[in-house]
């Protein structure tokens, strides 16, 4: 075989995270020889993105070149990337997330084979090559004469997983005794959901280790996020959103919610002044932390997709006191919010009819939820308060059957592994008829 290239297309921390990583690992592992086969990501602009997107997939060894998305519409339009890369004459275009148009105009130029992962609905079959389709839902949708194109290959994020041996240190490396609870806290990555969620979590902490002091916490850290970062946002001097929250700081001097401390060591932590500290993890990906969380409280986005497919109870959290912060919609109303100088006064707006709706039709957030099309997971949205989470984290830890019940339905939800292996083997069907 002649040398190609597969070029991957994709956008999103969730889709990089949980797509493009284990269907990279599954191509190196099928490909007849690493040296022909060169593999690159070109990365478009999504809501959700933190911006760091493109150098996480540089951390990925099977990956040999990446383009960010600040550069996506130009090699779009024009064809050419930001350091103009050279194209092989073989070579095919993997969709894995933004806009399904995006393979076909690409793979058009280029002159490449097309295959897309459609989760939820396939288009373009016309002229889109091969469909590596979630479910047979997404199959039944496409006309008759295009299904020979698709094959129902499951779902991408049952292949996150641990590794198995080295969660077993997890525990050891964080200093847990044997009765102890570890508890997760992912409050966001970026700085509008980090203003209010970090310093949210902080106290919903603080209120669950009063109640049940075993409890041990840790942020899975954001990666690029600095740790300064995380200090700032726990100080009412640097923060001024803490004084949106409900608890005891309010009225009180503006003292740090927690300080950075033990900052150059291997396991940084959040202290308070009451002693609760919160360790930072800095290690990415973090599955294997995440898998030995007994409960995790997260706000939405991708994340909940990744506890999902690695079975970990969850609650979802979505405090409404600054509407402003939540600005990742899709379509039109993501992007006015995301206009400079009127983008926040339009979000409360829009946030406000947004929520409306939600509790008026029961609409659903975290991932988990919306592939089931039930509530598996809690999702607690509105002007929350920290006792109020606190109390129900607290009851999930003394109901350990109540977690693993969650646990069970999450995994059941996911679907079983082997979807990434798949829709490798048809890419590289697909190079064998460039």
């Amino acid at each position: 075989m002649v040398p190609y290239d597969i070029l991957i297309l994709s956008n999103g921390p969730g889709e990089v995270s949980t797509w493009v990583r284990p269907v990279v690992k599954a191509l190196r592992s099928q490909l007849p020889g690493s040296a022909q086969a060169r593999i690159s990501v070109v990365l478009s602009p999504c809501t959700n993105a933190s911006g760091r997107e493109a150098d996480i997939v540089r951390g990925f060894p099977e990956v040999d070149r990446v383009q960010g998305a600040n550069h996506f519409f130009p090699f779009l339009l024009r064809g050419k990337t930001a350091t103009n890369w050279d194209w092989r004459p073989q070579g095919v275009v993997v969709f894995l997330g933004g806009d399904q148009v995006y393979p076909l105009v690409i793979g058009k130029r280029l002159g490449y084979r097309t295959v897309v992962y459609a989760e939820w609905e396939a288009r373009w079959h016309r002229w889109i090559d091969r469909f590596g389709c979630m479910t047979p839902k997404v199959m039944a949708a496409v006309p008759t004469q295009s299904r020979p194109k698709c094959a129902v290959i499951g779902d991408l994020m049952a292949d996150v997983g641990a590794d198995a041996t080295a969660t077993q240190s997890i525990r050891q490396e964080l200093g847990l005794e044997p009765g102890d609870d570890l508890v997760g806290l992912m409050p966001g990555s970026k700085k509008n959901k980090l203003s209010v969620g970090l310093p949210f979590a902080l106290m919903v902490a603080a209120a669950m280790q009063q109640q049940r002091p075993q409890t041990k916490f840790v942020i899975p850290v954001a990666p690029m996020l600095p740790l300064a970062t995380l200090a700032q946002l726990a100080d009412p001097g640097q923060n001024p959103d803490i004084g949106l929250l409900q608890g005891e700081v309010l009225g009180q001097p503006a003292a740090p919610l927690a300080t950075l401390v033990e900052a150059d060591s291997p396991l940084p932590k959040l202290r308070t002044p009451a002693g609760l500290e919160v360790l930072l993890w800095q290690t990415h990906p973090a599955y294997d932390l995440l898998s030995q969380f007994r409960l995790c409280l997260t706000t939405v986005g991708a994340n909940t997709a990744e506890l999902g497919a690695l079975g970990v109870p969850m609650i979802v959290l979505l405090p409404t006191q600054k509407l402003e912060a939540m600005k990742a919609w899709d379509g039109i109303p993501g992007m006015l919010m995301n206009l400079p100088g009127v983008g926040n006064p339009l979000a409360r707006v829009i946030n406000r009819l947004v929520l409306k709706r939600i509790y008026r039709e029961g609409q659903r957030f975290a991932w988990p939820n919306i592939w089931a099309g039930r509530e598996v997971v809690p999702e607690l949205i509105g002007p929350l308060t920290p006792d109020q989470v606190a109390k129900q984290a607290v009851n999930y830890l003394e109901q350990p059957q109540q977690l693993e019940a969650m646990g069970q339905d999450l995994l059941a939800v996911r679907g079983k592994p082997g979807a990434s292996d798949k829709l490798a083997a048809i890419v590289i069907e697909e190079l064998t008829r460039a």
